[in-house]
């Protein structure tokens, strides 16, 4: 099932063209449209296995509507067009970004920036931001000073499964978790 999670992640949040889906404005599919495309591209599955992934996926990356007819990716996406209707929410004090040892070189003159991606990706919590960081090398957790960059202005969203999001975090809001 991991092969398949990654795939709907890659379909959801990046490529729904690969398969020749087209989202609509806050990123959600027929998840009919879904499975008969995945059938018709070699990648079939059944509903039961679809909800299996969604519920199962550890970072909660996938949601249905109500009645299970639709489904989305509820955050991540590279696809510049999509409003996921996330409303501005006010952060803890704290919160924390997971990255590698080898990207502090780009992420210090300039902060965190949300690069091809819609936004800016917390944790609330360090071992949330561990993980994150640990995916990809020695991890490096950073403390974002939320709170201040609130009260400075800044808007913050929460996701559906409880990641933070912000447009970019300025390097003075950032300093290393030790």
């Amino acid at each position: 099932m991991v092969k398949q999670s990654k795939f709907l992640s890659l379909i959801l949040r990046h490529q729904p063209e690969k398969i020749g889906l087209i989202l609509d404005e806050a990123g959600w599919v027929s998840v009919s449209e879904l499975l008969a495309q995945l059938a018709a591209h070699g990648r079939g599955m059944s509903m039961e296995e679809l909800e299996y992934v969604v519920v199962t996926n550890d970072k909660q990356r996938f949601s249905f509507n109500a009645d299970k007819t639709h489904i989305r990716a509820n955050q991540g996406h590279s696809l510049q067009t999509l409003d996921l209707g996330l409303q501005p929410v006010e952060p803890p004090e704290i919160l924390y970004h997971g990255t590698v040892e080898r990207f502090l070189e780009s992420i210090l003159p300039t902060g965190l920036e949300k690069r091809s991606r819609q936004h800016v990706h917390l944790s609330a919590d360090i071992d949330t931001a561990h993980k994150v960081g640990s995916r990809h090398g020695k991890p490096v957790i950073l403390k974002v000073a939320a709170g201040q960059m609130q009260r400075n202005g800044c808007v913050f969203f929460r996701s559906d499964n409880g990641v933070w999001l912000t447009d970019h975090v300025p390097i003075v809001y950032l300093s290393i978790n030790s």
